[in-house]
């Protein structure tokens, strides 16, 4: 009797775990939050341009800007989800956005937790949630 109680408890809190971890597996986010901030799939830390219009759909970190500011990369076959789009570079490559600001890595950054572009010529901002 006890263990058909327990397991009539027990099923909508498994259910609802599995139902969870299948959901985050199939979200279509590029990022995952690590202290704080997002970072990329590589866990380095993600950065917005102020001079990037949000919305414009449109990268302004280009040519030596996009050296030093390596932008987070889609796929082609990238669909954007919630907070997150996709927008098109100038050369044609898709970059991720969030809340409609494309994002970047900072190639000064050279491990997971670095955030020495924060603030960097008072235009590159951490990626918060």
């Amino acid at each position: 009797m006890r263990q058909r109680a327990f397991a009539r408890l027990a099923a909508p809190l498994v259910l609802g775990a599995l139902l969870s971890a299948c959901a985050s597996m199939m979200s279509n986010t590029p990022a995952k939050v690590a202290d704080g901030v997002y970072v990329g799939p590589n866990g380095m830390t993600l950065y917005t341009f102020d001079r990037d219009a949000m919305g414009s759909g449109k990268s302004m970190c280009n040519g030596q800007c996009a050296t030093n500011w390596p932008p987070l990369m889609a796929s082609a076959s990238d669909q954007g989800s919630g907070d997150w789009s996709v927008v098109t570079r100038d050369d044609g490559a898709r970059q991720w956005a969030f809340k409609g600001k494309p994002v970047y890595y900072w190639v000064r950054d050279t491990k997971p937790g670095d955030r020495t572009g924060d603030g960097f010529n008072n235009a590159w901002r951490l990626v918060r949630p």
